[in-house]
């Protein structure tokens, strides 16, 4: 049964309860494990000194660790009554899909949209003006802004809803890096669920920013972007872990890999089709075979002479008398 939740029913966002509980449970459970199976650096905390209210986080998305490193990394006051954009169509189609998101991430639905999506997320039309509302609330937004996470750690393009929440209700974007999450758990293992050998994970925040004035959404989405990036490719330099280039790169390779196996498939099909398609080539006669008969059926072969002796002689009357 898809989970319909109304704008007027957001309580649970600004709960005491409901914060104190995500919190024991991030901080007993969550954590301790994420930590654990990974070896995880935190950078750039201070830039949130001062930070108060609300405001958007927009980070990179390339794995499941992303949103628990960010609530495990961030200063208990400013993760108290975070908020996580969920899925509208995958989380919260069912009670029990969503019971983790929101007992862990006080998660809300958030409608991806687009073709292709589940036809129970249809749902995800009355979430609409959610975000907006609890951001007037004093509710801080999580958002990851590419909208899904990337299959090749390359970072995809961002769309400008979190932009223009940020413009519309006049609060500052929060940049965040994740750096090794994918290398650590990338989205599109198949083996295992968790990490394996500690690979390191590094969290980066950046500065507040604020859209500049007369900034456009979608504008102020690509500075944003920029700025993730930038903070990715410094620390990923830094301490040796793949850039976005090199992501990008990877992918890039692949795809010319793919094209070319393609082609020489397409390739080798019509080779064969062609081969199936073509009449047998035809053969020499056999001169010893039927086509060597005349119309009445003699043989037309010449008869076997020496290859010496001239054309037969008649035989003498001498001969013929005796």
């Amino acid at each position: 049964m898809a989970i319909k939740p109304k704008i007027k029913d957001r309580g649970r966002y600004t709960s005491d309860l409901s914060a104190i509980t995500r919190q024991a449970a991030n901080i007993l459970l969550l954590k301790p494990l994420v930590w654990r199976v990974t070896k995880v650096t935190v950078h750039g905390t201070a830039n949130l000194d001062g930070l108060d209210g609300a405001y958007v986080i927009t980070a990179n998305h390339s794995s499941h660790l992303d949103t628990p490193l960010i609530f495990g990394s961030l200063p208990k006051r400013l993760s108290r009554y975070l908020s996580t954009g969920a899925a509208a169509d995958y989380f919260f189609t069912d009670w029990w899909k969503a019971l983790t998101p929101v007992l862990f991430f006080n998660a809300f639905p958030v409608d991806r949209g687009g073709k292709g999506r589940s036809k129970k997320g249809a749902a995800g039309r009355s979430h609409r003006g959610l975000a907006g509302s609890l951001l007037t609330d004093g509710v801080p937004l999580l958002i990851f802004a590419e909208g899904t996470r990337s299959r090749t750690g390359a970072m995809g393009p961002f769309k400008p809803g979190a932009a223009a929440l940020a413009i519309s209700r006049g609060v500052p974007v929060i940049p965040v890096a994740l750096v090794g999450a994918f290398a650590a758990m990338p989205s599109n293992q198949d083996e295992g669920f968790l990490p394996k050998g500690r690979p390191p994970v590094h969290v980066v925040y950046g500065h507040p920013m604020s859209p500049a004035p007369g900034e456009i959404a979608h504008e102020f989405s690509e500075r944003v972007r920029r700025q993730i990036m930038e903070l990715h490719d410094q620390t990923a330099r830094a301490y040796g872990l793949p850039t976005q280039a090199e992501y990008t790169r990877t992918l890039a390779l692949d795809k010319a890999a793919r094209k070319a196996e393609e082609a020489e498939a397409t390739k080798a099909a019509a080779a064969k089709a062609l081969e199936a398609a073509s009449p047998d080539a035809p053969t020499e006669p056999d001169p010893t075979g039927p086509a060597a008969a005349g119309p009445d059926g003699a043989d037309q072969t010449a008869p076997d002479t020496d290859a010496g002796s001239g054309p037969a002689r008649p035989e003498s009357p001498e001969r013929r008398a005796g």
